[in-house]
């Protein structure tokens, strides 16, 4: 077998430690959330619920194929190319990454096929075809994320975290000035056209409702459009960093290689390694899925039967263009998605507790030192329930307020406020579940996640049928589904979690000490935000009361004796290999 060396003749390979490699990779997640609200929070602002309707609706159609295609093989590609680094076996490395290519082309071109062909029929059974054009703009995004995860999980497996920061951050920075500035041009040109000739592309148009009405379906597809953009960006910089370093296997390594594997056998361990992985990462992107399907069809059938029960619930919230033209239900939909706009924020960040710590716990549990698994699985618990449950009460409590501070004073802020009372407390159970799957799969139960989510996708998707059918309850019907279903996998995961590694927990420590200090923390923001919202500015008054909450919080903390010292520890270690 013939290794293709690197540009540059090298003596020696370079990788990153540990610790490097988890400060490079949360430093990177961190700077993407960044860039992400940066664009989701004034993209709202300018194509508001109804075009952030046919965004979601797009983007929840595709996440599901896009993290089936490029989920699982990016991490089974980095497990195996750092499992035969570190046995010298350089040619079976190599291969893996060879071998890979075709896959990752084959399965994206069928990705973005099926998005593509599968688009109008979907559209149509949810009766929503003014999303068809951000379906069909998104779909090449997913052979461009295919082309991607053939690079990152190679750079991965050489302990080289660069290449994937950096081109998460280009996807990133794209969608931002792509994204935004197609969408404020869509807009801005097609109310020039309306003002100058009363006409929407062409066609006329009876008001500026109307008008902007015609537009924002444009202007959604030009906003994803930015993601797209951003994938084949983001591809483009690892193809470069390929031709400019080659495949990082210097000479003296080429040299003490050990004999291959078979490309059958390759693909073998490749595809075994990965289907698990890639179907839990499939499971958590068809929730998105289930609330765009259900939501949108629910509140059409009951627009079509029970249409004066479920528009009493929100007079005077919805504006009338969208009661003229039908459009209520999808702009019910990017009500609730302004809500699981801020829903979201919490669990991801707990993603990144994970990569600091979670190696700490595998190789505990690998070393059979029971002190170090109680140690680890403690620490990753209790630190996630510090930032979890404060979080996720402080929107329930503040949900009009924050909805209101970030995307704006308008009517419609009363129902996403609704939503976001309940997102808020799920959003904690949603969190603690991240990390805890991600534990049983370092433990080697890579399949115990995968069985849970099934389950707890399917009572989600009955709650959210059944309840969101209910004209009284609607909206909040997937809201409740969102929350049983975390529950369920919290509570069901931390007991298969605990029964697996046999470790016992103190849940005085980890779950009773925060919910304390969170009440606290809450009642101060609740309290604050109401007392000075009569004498300062809405923005400033719930700036002023999140502020007053974060310092009763620490205080209750530190009077509580919550934070132990081993739990700073174990996110600072870093071993080198």
């Amino acid at each position: 077998m013939r290794i293709v060396r690197t540009k540059a003749v090298r003596t020696s390979r370079r990788h990153q430690t540990f610790l490097q490699g988890a400060l490079i990779l949360t430093a990177g997640i961190f700077l993407v959330k960044v860039i992400g609200a940066m664009f989701k929070i004034p993209l709202t602002w300018i194509i508001g619920e109804d075009g952030l309707g046919y965004f979601n609706t797009a983007y929840h159609f595709y996440s599901p194929i896009h993290s089936l295609a490029t989920a699982g093989f990016p991490i089974a590609i980095s497990r195996m190319v750092s499992s035969c680094m570190a046995q010298k076996r350089y040619g079976d490395g190599y291969r893996i990454h060879q071998v890979s290519i075709p896959i990752f082309v084959l399965t994206g071109l069928c990705g973005t096929a099926i998005m593509a062909l599968g688009a109008p029929f979907y559209v149509r059974a949810i009766g929503n075809p003014q999303s068809l054009l951000s379906m069909l703009s998104l779909s090449p995004a997913i052979l461009f994320g295919c082309l991607m995860a053939i690079y990152r999980g190679y750079y991965e497996g050489l302990r080289n975290m660069v290449p994937t920061a950096v081109s998460e951050i280009l996807e990133a920075v794209c969608k931002l000035v792509i994204g935004l500035t197609g969408a404020l041009l869509t807009v801005w040109w097609g109310m020039r056209e309306y003002e100058t000739s009363g006409t929407v592309f062409g066609q006329a148009v009876a008001s500026p409702d109307y008008a902007k009405s015609a537009l924002l379906p444009v202007a959604a597809a030009m906003a994803i459009l930015g993601v797209t953009v951003g994938s084949l960006v983001g591809f483009l910089y690892l193809l470069h960093c390929r031709k400019k370093a080659g495949y990082a296997v210097t000479p003296a390594e080429v040299s003490s290689a050990l004999p291959t594997l078979s490309k059958g056998e390759t693909v073998r361990r490749l595809t075994k390694t990965a289907l698990p992985i890639g179907l839990g990462a499939l499971a958590v992107n068809l929730a998105g899925l289930v609330d765009t399907t259900f939501l949108q069809m629910r509140m059409g059938d009951l627009m079509a039967t029970q249409q004066e029960a479920l528009l009493s619930c929100y007079a005077g919230m919805i504006p009338q263009i969208n009661l003229e033209n039908g459009t209520v239900p999808n702009f019910l939909y990017g009500c609730y998605s302004q809500a699981l706009t801020l829903f979201m924020v919490v669990p991801s960040v707990t993603q990144a507790f994970g990569i600091s710590a979670l190696p700490s716990v595998t190789n505990a549990y690998a070393g059979k030192n029971k002190e170090a698994l109680q140690s680890g699985v403690t620490a990753v618990l209790r630190l996630t329930c510090l930032f979890c449950i404060p979080a996720g009460l402080g929107l329930s409590v503040l949900s009009y307020p924050i909805s209101t501070l970030v995307f704006g004073a308008r009517p419609s802020m009363e129902i996403t406020a609704r939503v976001l009372s309940l997102l808020g407390v799920s959003a904690i159970f949603a969190a603690l579940s991240t990390p805890i799957n991600s534990m049983l799969q370092a433990v080697g139960r890579v399949d115990l996640p995968v069985k849970l989510l099934v389950v707890g996708l399917s009572i989600k998707a009955a709650l959210n049928y059944i309840l969101s059918g209910i004209p009284q309850i609607n909206l909040l019907g997937a809201a409740i589904g969102t929350l049983c279903c975390y529950v369920f996998l919290t509570v069901a995961g931390l007991i298969l979690l605990l029964r697996v590694t046999k470790v016992r927990l103190s849940l005085f420590s980890i779950l009773v000490k925060p919910f304390f200090a969170s009440l606290l923390c809450c009642a101060a923001a609740y309290v604050g935000q109401n007392a000075l919202r009569h004498l300062l500015p809405a923005v400033v008054s719930t700036g002023c009361a999140l502020v007053i909450a974060v310092g009763i919080y620490l205080i209750s903390l530190w009077l509580l004796c919550a934070i132990h010292k081993s739990d700073l520890t174990l996110l600072r270690k870093g071993k080198k290999t």
